[in-house]
């Protein structure tokens, strides 16, 4: 029988997430172990009057693809997916993988170079979500991998799943609904502002939001969803931060990262762990050394790090920044083939967030009353 929690996120992606409109072309993209979510969607897209097409992608495949790919191979974009990006109306991803670290030992030259090839499709990607013309949502599927990266039974990390989508059961629209209007207030005493500052444990980082606008994440892109974010002006991040928690992109898990920055550009970076796919990375472009994002994480019903960027970014008392690409719909100017999160946390230490000299966030709370 299949979990009625199963076909309530469906709903809540189809018809609040991205709404679904009669004719549009709608590509539900997941791994085989997502399939009786990706049978729910379809059933939704239908009823919603879309035209679903579903992508599915073998557990394994990639491993296989930088095991025996030679550089044309890695290059090559596979027409479906670029007709998506260029075409299609709207996305569900649903994340589903069944073994997390199976790139762990994957040449990370490899990697880079993969993703210099796909640099098109995600500026085709932003600038098509800028103009309104492609709507996507990216959603979690528990499987055995994300509970064990979690470090919980899988029971336990489905309610945790579930219960971060959908804290309202009865109501799951009405809950996002209401987290809409609520950020709303944070992104309009946020316009207009010019500058911010961070402080935490080996913290103390300034940017420039002048010219930027905040973007209320409101489970529309992501589900579940929890933030506040821009795009900082490109040149003018100065200083350091230290992320508390680890990062991982492709699999590949670096821990401890410090970063120093200067006239907006990564001068100096070390980790603890993994630090030379961190360098290898970084050095992916002539953007990727820079910022796309600077965010504030709004969901206290995240309070627990799982090692899936899906939830982590979002934890209440957290911000986190993206090295590379930065969103059009923001201001930012940044493009590169990375967009990678990074996550630091402000509930201990007497972090800050202070907004034109205004102290805005203290201990991971708002200080000024929404």
């Amino acid at each position: 029988m299949t979990d009625i929690r199963m076909q309530k996120l469906a709903d809540l992606l189809v018809n609040y997430s991205i709404e679904v409109k009669p004719g549009e072309t709608v590509v539900l993209q997941g791994t085989t172990a997502a399939e009786p979510m990706l049978k729910e969607l379809y059933a939704r897209v239908l009823q919603a009057g879309g035209n679903p097409f579903v992508l599915m992608s073998l557990p394994g495949a990639d491993d296989l693809l930088y095991r025996y790919g030679n550089d044309a191979q890695l290059k090559h974009i596979p027409a479906p997916i670029d007709l998506v990006f260029r075409k299609y109306d709207c996305r569900i991803v649903l994340l589903s993988d069944l073994n997390t670290k199976e790139l762990s030992n994957v040449d990370p030259a490899k990697m880079v170079l993969r993703s210099k090839a796909r640099t098109k499709l995600m500026k085709t990607m932003m600038q098509r979500t800028a103009a309104g013309e492609f709507r996507w949502v990216v959603a979690p599927f528990p499987t055995p991998a994300y509970a064990q990266d979690a470090e919980m039974s899988l029971s336990d990390y489905e309610d945790f799943v579930y219960n971060a989508c959908m804290p309202d059961m009865d109501d799951p629209i009405g809950y996002w609904k209401k987290i809409d209007a609520w950020q709303s207030k944070i992104v309009k005493w946020l316009a207009g502002k010019k500058t911010i500052h961070v402080k935490g444990k080996e913290t103390d980082l300034r940017l420039s939001i002048e010219g930027r606008k905040f973007e209320n994440c409101n489970g529309k892109l992501n589900m579940p969803d929890g933030e506040v974010f821009t795009g900082p002006v490109e040149d003018s991040a100065e200083g350091h931060v230290y992320f508390s928690y680890p990062a991982i992109e492709n699999g590949r898990e670096v821990t401890g990262i410090r970063m120093w920055f200067k006239k907006g550009k990564v001068i100096k970076a070390t980790a603890e762990k993994n630090q030379d796919f961190l360098i290898q990375t970084l050095d992916t472009d002539a953007g990727s050394r820079y910022l796309g994002e600077f965010a504030i994480g709004t969901n206290d019903g995240i309070q627990k790090f799982t090692r899936e960027i899906l939830f982590d970014e979002k934890i209440g008392g957290s911000f986190h920044m993206a090295l590379g690409a930065g969103y059009p719909e923001t201001g930012s100017k940044n493009e590169s083939a990375i967009h990678w999160d990074m996550v630091c946390d402000l509930r201990k230490h007497g972090g800050e967030i202070w907004v034109d000299d205004t102290l805005l966030y203290k201990n991971g709370k708002f200080v000024i009353k929404f």
